[in-house]
């Protein structure tokens, strides 16, 4: 993906949201403002988001908007983090745009790194984490297994490759964030997560920038209900994704990257990556099939078993390789694939049901020669699945007139520059 150009001199919109927040924000906003005017090189304004404070909050932002030069205020009737970034970001004429807590718990000398990777163009989100090589973190032990706890859900339930989720401390640029805001529904704590999952599985290219964290003593967040909330979020997206009802597939063709280009003349892009994720897939596979044969041989004999262990192994074998090893998502095409997966499957039914009649021949039915033969004979069914998946099944058809591929992520042909103003 490459960057865009914005008809804008702005080049970093930094939203604070708050709520109830009188104490804490002249302070937080005069340090942040002093440290963007010392060393910060590109242009900047710092916005102040205040959510349904039933506080002093709003008189005080309203006065440091008048005491600071680049320093605005947004008053908003409802209470919430992300709809209070939302609100802004959906609106602000700035290239990049950033948010970080009021009680600045993250140092600000990582606000540059944390913008470069967006400026330069070379990502589309930056955060920064607690949990990454190279962050120095103080905080408490509760908070600490909380948070590594949270990071391990999302791992586990949404397959998410970044490291921190819920450090307030993010930049994303604007043409992304066009995209990816419209589907983003959490309104709450959850803003940011689920904000990253969407761009994570429509390709865009997370930069994560370590941090020094200090835990803010008054914090104001109550774990309990957020933690809660929070659970109730990926339980949402979970479904979003796998109903199809979040457009992944439209998100990707708007914000994709380019394939690589092979780096040696005859090997395809991504052959290893796709090898060892279809590899890891097979042994499941190949573990379930053995299950269902032996669960199954008594009652409907080896070759009956053969066939039915096959046919349910190999449905979700396709469904898996579609999504994690080559990359196709959404559901057009789903049902020609399984289509296709199953003929595939046909050869390797013919190959295993092969196998058994030779095994019989040679030992009585029932015993170990079994196993051993549909083992052997899965070997080079396995070699001959992964050629006919990548090549056929989910090779490149771009539709006609174009040279876009159907199925998977089009090519992203923006040539365009990021122009920002020092």
């Amino acid at each position: 993906m490459t960057p865009a150009t914005f008809p804008t001199t702005t080049v970093l919109d930094v939203v604070v949201p708050v709520h109830d927040e009188e104490r804490d924000l002249a302070p937080c906003v005069r340090r942040l403002h002093a440290d963007l005017v010392r060393g910060f090189p590109y242009t900047f304004r710092i916005t102040i988001a205040d959510n349904a404070s039933t506080d002093r909050t709003a008189e005080v932002a309203d006065a440091l908007a008048r005491e600071l030069p680049g320093v605005t205020a947004v008053h908003l009737p409802h209470k919430g983090r992300g709809r209070a970034l939302k609100a802004v970001w959906s609106t602000s004429d700035a290239a990049v745009l950033a948010y970080m807590d009021v009680d600045l718990s993250t140092d600000l000398a990582a606000l540059a790194p944390l913008v470069a990777a967006l400026v330069s163009g070379h990502s589309d989100l930056a955060i920064g984490s607690r949990l990454a090589r190279g962050a120095r973190v103080v905080r408490g032990p509760k908070r600490e297994f909380v948070s590594r706890c949270y990071n391990l859900i999302l791992r586990g339930t949404l397959a998410a490759r970044f490291t921190d989720a819920q450090c307030g401390f993010k930049a994303i640029r604007a043409d992304v964030a066009r995209r990816l805001l419209p589907h983003v529904e959490d309104t709450g704590w959850f803003f940011d997560t689920e904000l990253l999952v969407l761009a994570e599985r429509a390709g865009a290219r997370i930069h994560e920038v370590p941090v020094d964290w200090v835990d803010d003593p008054d914090s104001r967040v109550d774990i309990v209900p957020t933690a809660v909330a929070d659970l109730r979020g990926v339980a949402r997206v979970m479904r979003g994704l796998a109903t199809g009802r979040i457009p992944v597939g439209e998100l990707s063709a708007q914000l994709g990257r380019r394939p690589l280009e092979p780096h040696a003349p005859g090997v395809p892009a991504g052959l290893v990556r796709q090898l060892v994720r279809f590899s890891a897939i097979g042994v499941v596979s190949t573990l379930a099939y053995l299950l269902l044969f032996v669960l199954l041989r008594g009652g409907v004999g080896a070759q009956g078993a053969n066939l039915v262990a096959l046919l349910v192994t190999a449905i979700g074998n396709t469904a898996a390789n579609r999504r994690f090893t080559f990359g196709v998502r959404g559901r057009r095409h789903a049902g020609r694939h399984q289509f296709e997966g199953l003929l595939v499957l046909a050869l390797g039914l013919g190959l295993t049901s092969g196998a058994l009649a030779l095994a019989h021949r040679i030992a009585p039915p029932g015993g170990h020669a079994e196993l051993a033969a549909v083992v052997v004979a899965n070997l080079p069914a396995t070699v001959l699945r992964f050629l006919l998946l990548r090549n056929w099944v989910f090779r490149l058809r771009p539709p006609a007139g174009t040279g876009a591929h159907a199925d998977v992520v089009p090519e992203n042909t923006d040539t365009r520059t990021l122009e920002t103003t020092r």
